[in-house]
Order: C-alpha cells, then structure tokens, then sequence
C-alpha cells in the first residue's frame, strides 16, 4: 500500500459545499482507502491505497464526493515524494527576511503548457512574490492571502489547470501526517 495525500478545491468556504471531515473519512473508507486521516475543515486528506495511479484516485474520490454529495470537487492526490518535493522546492522558506505565515503553495494537477508569466506578474501587489514551477505555484503574500488578485482562481483561468491552494503550514503538517501514516 501507499500512502498518499488528497487535497480538495472548494469546500466549506464561505458556506459553500459543506462536508463534515468525519463523513468525508467514512467515504473514503468506503472506497476501501485505510489509515484516513483528515486535517482540518478544508479537504486535507491523508491515506493508504492500493491503487499506484494518481489520476485513478483522483477521478474515484471526485466521482465519489458528487455521488456522496451532490456537488463536484477537484480532487488533486500526491504522494509523499511529490508533496516532499513540492517543499522542498519553495524558494522563499530559505529568505529569512520572509515571515513564513505568508508563504502559500498552489498545487497544480497538471503542467501549465504556456502561460503569459507578465500578465500574472502584473497582478502582484506590492511585496508579492510568485514562481511557477511544473506543478506548484509559491506565493509569498506579506498582505495576506485574502488580499492577493494572485489568488487560485486566478492562477486557474492564467495557467488553464486545476488547481488548489495551501498555506505553508498546513502543506509541512500534511506531509507530517503522511510521514507517519506509512
């Protein structure tokens, strides 16, 4: 088995595609995933498959969710390596004159084929950083994630993948969980 991390877009925010984080545990115990671990209310979760296909998962738990609950979520899955990589790559951890509470990472489900990087560096606000990599995007927003225009939607239509998007804590937490889970 192994051990793999889902991320969801889109639920309960702002009131928006509820699901309670022990329902969502018991449907992907249904799907006979083991070791399900949620973390926090924002569709982090951690488990174990037998399945090896990342896009196989993806589309199980997302047809699941719309059965389960009506709605469509993207679903994007990595495994530890990939999330593990993912960190590692950030640029910005490695500036000390960064605080680390504005550090964000938007997971990418596919490569972004051709994007105008100028139309989205125009968008920062001052003190916005941004770097796009194959399949993340590190944001470093010193006004605040809420304030940005460089938010996920955004990024969506610019780079025209799906994507979903992290703070910095809650990407090492999960990675941590998952370190654990194996």
């Amino acid at each position: 088995m192994t051990t793999y991390i889902s991320i969801l877009r889109g639920i309960n925010v702002s009131g928006k595609n509820l699901i309670k984080m022990d329902v969502l545990q018991k449907m992907y115990k249904d799907l006979c995933f083991d070791s399900v671990t949620t973390y926090i209310q924002s569709g982090n979760i951690v488990f174990r498959s037998v399945e090896t296909k990342l896009e196989k998962l993806e589309k199980e738990i997302s047809n699941q969710i719309k059965k389960v609950f009506g709605f469509d979520v993207p679903v994007i899955v990595l495994t530890i390596d990939n999330l593990q990589q993912i960190i590692d790559d950030n640029p910005f951890p490695k500036d000390q004159s960064k605080d680390q509470n504005f550090l964000h990472i938007t997971f990418l489900s596919s490569n972004p084929a051709k994007y105008d990087i100028k139309a989205i560096q125009e968008k920062r606000l001052s003190g916005e950083e941004i770097v796009i990599i194959e399949n993340a995007v590190y944001l470093y927003c010193p006004n605040g994630y809420r304030n940005t225009k460089l938010n996920n939607t955004f990024l969506e239509t610019k780079l025209n993948v799906r994507a979903t998007t992290r703070n910095w804590k809650t990407a090492n937490k999960l990675l941590q969980i998952a370190s654990e889970t194996i």
